[in-house]
C-alpha cells in the first residue's frame, strides 16, 4: 500500500528550523550578556583596585612631600647655623687683621716710601702716603700685589706732587699717593694656602717623574 502525507512538511520544517534559530540566537545572546557582564565585572574590581592604589600611593606622596618640607626647613636651619658661625669665626679672626696688616706693611713698605694716615672700611683699606719718586711706589704696589699673604687687589687711587721742608734751604719734590687695598680674613688666606699647596703637589710630581 503506498502512503502518502498530505500534511504541508516543508512549512513545519520552516517552522522547525526558525524556531530553532531564535532558540540559538536567544541562548547566544545569554551567553554574550553573561560573559560582557564578567568581563565588566572584571573591570570593575581592576578599576577599583587601581583606584585603591593610587589612593595610597596619593597618600605616601602627600606624606613624603610633608617629609621632603621639613627636610628643606631643617636643611634652612643647618645652613644658617653654619652661616652665624661662621660669621662668628670671622669676627674672632677679624680681631687679629690689623696685626697682619701692619705686619705685612712693614715687610713690604720698600725704601722711601712713607705712609702718613689708614682707614678701614670692612676689608678695605685706604692708605695715604708720600713717597720720594713715582718708582717707589709702583714698588710697593708690586710689594702688596705679590708678595702678601693678607692683602689682595691694590689699586692706585691718586698721585700729586708735593714737596718736603727738610730745611730752611733743602726742598725735596716728594710724591704723595692713595691706594686701596683688600684685607684678607684668616679662613680666605688658608683657602689660598691650600689651593696653592694643592697645585704644587702635582707640578713637583710631574717634575719627579720628568727626572726619572
Amino acid at each position: 500500500m503506498i502512503l502518502i502525507n498530505l500534511l504541508p512538511h516543508r512549512e513545519a520544517a520552516r517552522k522547525r528550523r526558525r524556531e530553532a534559530f531564535f532558540v540559538s540566537l536567544g541562548a547566544s545572546a545569554v551567553v554574550g550578556g553573561i560573559i560582557a557582564g564578567a568581563i565588566f565585572g572584571w573591570y570593575e574590581v581592576q578599576i577599583s583596585n587601581q583606584q585603591g592604589r593610587n589612593a595610597t600611593l596619593k597618600t605616601e606622596i602627600t606624606r613624603l612631600e610633608g617629609q621632603i618640607k621639613d627636610i628643606e626647613n631643617l636643611q634652612g636651619e643647618i645652613a644658617a647655623l653654619r652661616a652665624r658661625q661662621q660669621a662668628v669665626e670671622d669676627l674672632q679672626a677679624d680681631r687679629n687683621l690689623p696685626v697682619h696688616l701692619l705686619n705685612e706693611l712693614v715687610k713690604q713698605l720698600p725704601d722711601g716710601v712713607y705712609l702718613t694716615s689708614m682707614k678701614q672700611e670692612n676689608q678695605v683699606v685706604t692708605i695715604t702716603g708720600t713717597a720720594q719718586s713715582n718708582e717707589r711706589i709702583s714698588e710697593l704696589l708690586r710689594n702688596l700685589a705679590g708678595n702678601s699673604p693678607w692683602i689682595a687687589k691694590p689699586e692706585l687711587g691718586e698721585i700729586t706732587a708735593g714737596a718736603v721742608q727738610l730745611s730752611p734751604r733743602d726742598t725735596r719734590r716728594v710724591s704723595n699717593f692713595t691706594l686701596k687695598v683688600r684685607l684678607l680674613r684668616a679662613s680666605e688666606v688658608q683657602k689660598a694656602q691650600a689651593a696653592a699647596s694643592g697645585a704644587s703637589a702635582p707640578a713637583s710630581a710631574a717634575s719627579i717623574a720628568a727626572r726619572t
